[in-house]
């Protein structure tokens, strides 16, 4: 049977399999990270989902910090696809706001006009007065958010550094190798589980089928090159 790209998850992870995922991606939850490497992009959109939608601060706050440090491995693409799926007007205009925060990374270009309406509150009620109390999150001015300053608290040290995540996460390790891109997670999927086929390294990883055969191809020269050479 021909493999049919998907490019949507069948459901986002809520709850304590949500914040397991997040663990496993780099945010410091007092849990133990999910056993099966989460996708990475589908776990930052579940988290915009969780903190916007359910009013959980404590995950966005985290969010917003780990795309601060992590953004360069993000792979852009796959992330537009995913929020241009959804419906909810205060999600995607997060998204626009942090990619305008990021105006000197081309690739989220795009991602700058998911929103393209007045300005939005991140809390639905309350926003004037905490703004006047407090002023507004530097981190979204001049973006299509308005967020109140000390709504979402700003710890670097609840994220892991490129370094720590990359020893850890066998997917972000092959995104610092070869860019963040579906060949990347590619090569970690099969690093994970030599034993997939084509079929399955593509539809694990919501690329396409040429893609994932030419890495397994890719990966069987480098492995039998690697296994002769110890015989020799």
């Amino acid at each position: 049977m021909a493999h049919k790209r998907t490019s949507m998850p069948l459901e986002f992870a809520t709850g304590e399999s949500l914040t397991a995922d997040l663990v496993a991606i780099g945010m410091r939850f007092a849990t133990k990270p999910s056993p099966k490497e989460p996708n990475i992009e589908d776990s930052l959109v579940a988290a915009s989902i969780e903190g916007i939608v359910q009013d959980d601060y404590r995950v966005l706050s985290l969010l917003v910090d780990w795309f601060e440090v992590h953004f360069e491995r993000v792979n852009a693409d796959r992330l537009i696809k995913l929020v241009q799926s959804l419906k909810e007007k205060r999600v995607r205009a997060f998204w626009a706001a942090l990619a305008q925060s990021k105006k000197q990374d081309w690739r989220f270009k795009r991602h700058q006009k998911l929103y393209a309406g007045p300005r939005l509150d991140l809390i639905e009620t309350g926003t004037e007065f905490q703004i006047r109390k407090n002023g507004e999150d530097e981190r979204f001015a001049q973006t299509v958010l308005r967020v109140p300053n000390k709504l979402l608290r700003h710890r670097l040290e609840d994220i892991l550094s490129p370094s720590e995540l990359a020893n850890r996460n066998r997917s972000y390790h092959y995104r610092v190798l070869i860019g963040p891109s579906y060949r990347a997670d590619m090569w970690a999927a099969i690093e994970r589980n030599p034993v997939l086929t084509p079929t399955e390294i593509a539809r694990f990883t919501y690329g396409s089928f040429p893609t994932a055969w030419e890495v397994k191809r890719d990966w069987v020269i480098l492995h039998n090159k690697a296994q002769l050479s110890i015989v020799s």
